[in-house]
C-alpha cells in the first residue's frame, strides 16, 4: 500500500549519487521535500530541479531540506548534480524499491503507449518524518514549484 499523507516515512531511503545512504534520520529536525521525478535531464525534471535550486534559499529559511529521488543511477545523477550546480542529493532509486513504496510507479500512457513510469510527486515530511501533504501528477508545476512547497508552509 502507497505510503500518503499521515503516514511516516521509512527510516532507509536509499543510495545518493555517491553511493551513501540515505536516511530520514538524516534529516531529523528539519522538513523534508522528498520529490520524485521521471528523469535526470529531461526538460520538466530540469525545470523542476533548477527552480527548487534557484529557491533553496527560501527553502531553507521556511525548514525545508529537500532530497530527489528517480529511478537513474549515480553516474546519471552526479552528472545532472554537476550540469545544474544542484544542492541537494538524489536518491538513485534504480531496484524502484521507493518508488513503489511511496506508490509513484504506476502505468503511464504517452501518445497511446502504456509504459510503467514515476509520477512526478512531491511529498511534504514534517520534522518527526511525517508526510503533511502530497502534490502529484499535473498538479506539479515544475517551473514554479518551490513557490507551491512554501504556499502549503
Amino acid at each position: 500500500m502507497a505510503l500518503e499523507t499521515g503516514d511516516k516515512i521509512p527510516e532507509l531511503l536509499g543510495v545518493d549519487q555517491d553511493g551513501r545512504e540515505v536516511k530520514a534520520s538524516d534529516y531529523a529536525g528539519n522538513k523534508l521535500v522528498l520529490y520524485f521525478y521521471p528523469k535526470d535531464n529531461t526538460p520538466g525534471c530540469t525545470a523542476q530541479a533548477c527552480n527548487l535550486k534557484d529557491n533553496n534559499a527560501e527553502l531553507l529559511k521556511a525548514g525545508y531540506q529537500i532530497l530527489g529521488v528517480s529511478t537513474d543511477n549515480e553516474t546519471s545523477h552526479q552528472k545532472f548534480i554537476e550540469k545544474y550546480s544542484l544542492p541537494f542529493r538524489l536518491i538513485a532509486d534504480t531496484d524502484k524499491e521507493l518508488v513503489e513504496k511511496f506508490g509513484v510507479w504506476q502505468e503511464k500512457n504517452m501518445f497511446g503507449k502504456k509504459f510503467m513510469g514515476t509520477v512526478r510527486t512531491t511529498f511534504l515530511i514534517d520534522e518527526s518524518g511525517i508526510i503533511t501533504h502530497v502534490i502529484s501528477g499535473r498538479k506539479v508545476k515544475t517551473k514554479e514549484h518551490a513557490a507551491q512547497i512554501l504556499k502549503l508552509g
